[in-house]
């Protein structure tokens, strides 16, 4: 047969020379593809983090056809989307003028639709082509092969513009095809060492939340820990721990871990209109493909970039108290099944350590609660008894002493139990209440507290009687304004080296503030004055101030408990 007929053989060469000369290339050729493919199998097969392994892959096949440009899209669990892309020859600027990667439309689309080998010499002509967006590189030439892991179709490889502007052969379709084969198993074994990972990660930080509980941590610190470790087992952008208020019908951010989630600490969200309520009610998880699309909640896509999202309930199916949600920002991954089987177990074992945690918070107020009456029981009964007798006895020996000196001394020390006797019974007064930050007592002790920083010394305080059980609420903010004025006016006036305060509550509350100051000028200032007497000519009582004794000031407020 005539080479030149065949189209074999070089023009002009015979037979022999072909033989001689071209076939050796021929071999060496094949001999360096094959090395070069097996070099890349070795490659993609060296490590096992899921990201290096497609980048390698996408790389190794753009080298062995001599591509320009190079892509692995990954489909996403609807089996209809791309949900990641990896590509190669696209730099950063040119990725961020197109703005996003594609979505899985056109030739991609059809690929996904159809996953079988597809080679063009020219993209535009076929009838599935949707054009390329703004600022996107041309492309011509295209190859594309689907990689499979097992029976899946994990995503398809996409190679354009081969070096030299010719068209893909077969050659390079059954190169990649080999490629392709290779990727699956490294893809499988790559996800199957991200999920163990994942899980590790998951039992290593359901162990860090119930350490730290059972250590006796802030909630507020473990819900901290809670949104950090959601965020790593995920490998999530940002992650958000919400609680719900019944009372108002609200979700409540509580914590927020990650970047992009400025101004959403404290973020009140109505729960009938946010996706996290329908979590909430049903106790089942979420997985949203475009979270700010699907509107997590109003307020939230308005303060921060949200892209997937994945939300599970905080709690068990009969005890949910709110959702953790894992957010990526937008053209990151979405969130898949796997995520969901790591996510809701560890929600429901940290709401599971947080709700032990609160019963044994329960618990030990109960017990301190109990040792205190305990206490106050026994001042009353034992101490104050004893008091008072001395009391009564040093009376009775002040009418059998005929010298004033002697008479004097006795009666100040009467003065001085009966005095440590009301304190005394102040103390059992706050033995009995209720612990709480936001108490009548407690409130005081921080203005108090707060002068203390200034005035450079601690004041004394004696607060008397049913405070936080008598007076009502009417009576317990103006209360809480005077002393706060009447402290402001010694910090700023006075010069004072010592304060007294004190409360009394019988039928009436009276605040008595005595300092060792500068007294009150004459023709000075006197709106603070007023604004106190107003207050309690409002809760019909009265308003006075005196010299002390010594220099100083001695200011009494007196409000009656019920007006007639």
């Amino acid at each position: 047969m005539d080479a030149a007929a065949t189209g074999r053989y070089t023009w002009g060469m015979s037979e022999d020379d072909h033989h001689r000369l071209i076939l050796p290339q021929l071999v060496r050729s094949a001999r360096d593809r094959t090395h070069a493919l097996l070099e890349a199998v070795v490659s993609i097969g060296s490590d096992l983090d899921l990201e290096t392994v497609l980048r390698r892959i996408t790389e190794a096949a753009t080298t062995l056809v001599d591509a320009r440009y190079g892509a692995l899209g990954v489909i996403g669990d609807d089996g209809e989307h791309l949900v990641q892309f990896v590509t190669s020859g696209v730099t950063d600027e040119q990725i961020a003028r197109i703005g996003h990667w594609p979505h899985g439309h056109g030739i991609l689309g059809l690929l996904i639709k159809e996953p079988r080998p597809l080679r063009l010499g020219d993209l535009a002509a076929h009838p599935e082509s949707v054009g390329f967006p703004a600022d996107h590189p041309p492309m011509k030439r295209f190859l594309g092969v689907p990689i499979r892991v097992r029976e899946e179709v994990f995503g398809n490889l996409y190679l354009t513009e081969k070096a030299g502007g010719g068209e893909f052969d077969e050659e390079d379709q059954a190169v990649v095809i080999a490629l392709a084969t290779a990727a699956g198993v490294a893809i499988e074994n790559a996800r199957l060492y991200e999920e163990s990972r994942r899980r590790e990660r998951s039992r290593q930080a359901t162990s860090e939340v119930s350490t730290a509980l059972l250590s006796g941590s802030p909630p507020d610190d473990v819900m901290s820990l809670v949104a950090d470790r959601a965020r790593a087992i995920c490998d999530a952008d940002l992650a958000t721990v919400s609680i719900c208020d019944e009372r108002t019908g609200e979700f409540v951010i509580e914590v927020v871990s990650g970047s992009g989630g400025d101004g959403l600490t404290g973020l009140r969200l109505p729960l009938d209109r946010t996706l996290g309520g329908a979590v909430y009610r049903t106790g089942e998880p979420l997985l949203l493909p475009d979270a700010g699309a699907a509107g997590v909640g109003a307020g939230i896509t308005d303060r921060a970039e949200i892209g997937p999202a994945l939300i599970v309930p905080l709690g068990t199916e009969h005890a949910v108290r709110g959702v953790l949600a894992v957010m990526n920002l937008p053209g990151r991954p979405r969130f898949n099944e796997t995520a969901v089987r790591l996510l809701g177990p560890f929600a429901a074992q940290a709401s599971l350590a947080l709700e032990l945690a609160e019963r044994r918070r329960d618990a030990e107020r109960l017990f301190l609660l109990e040792d205190r009456d305990r206490i106050a029981k026994d001042l009353h009964d034992t101490i104050i008894q004893r008091l008072f007798a001395t009391a009564m006895q040093l009376m009775s020996a002040v009418k059998l002493t005929d010298k004033p000196d002697v008479a004097r001394r006795i009666q100040r020390s009467v003065d001085d139990l009966d005095d440590t006797i009301r304190q005394i019974r102040s103390t059992i007064f706050a033995l009995q209440a209720v612990p709480d930050e936001e108490s009548l007592r407690s409130r005081i002790h921080t203005i108090v507290d707060n002068a203390a920083g200034v005035l450079g010394f601690a004041p004394s305080v004696r607060l008397d009687g049913l405070l936080d059980t008598a007076v009502g609420k009417g009576i317990t903010e103006h209360l809480l304004a005077v002393v706060t004025e009447a402290l402001s006016n010694i910090v700023r006036h006075s010069g004072a080296r010592r304060v007294d305060v004190a409360v009394d509550v019988t039928d009436a509350v009276v605040l008595r503030i005595e300092d060792d100051g500068r007294g009150i000028p004459e023709g000075g200032r006197r709106s603070g004055l007023r604004n106190m007497a107003d207050r309690a000519e409002a809760l019909g009582g009265t308003f006075a101030t005196a010299g002390r004794e010594g220099g100083g000031t001695i200011l009494t407020w007196r409000v009656p408990l019920h007006r007639s």
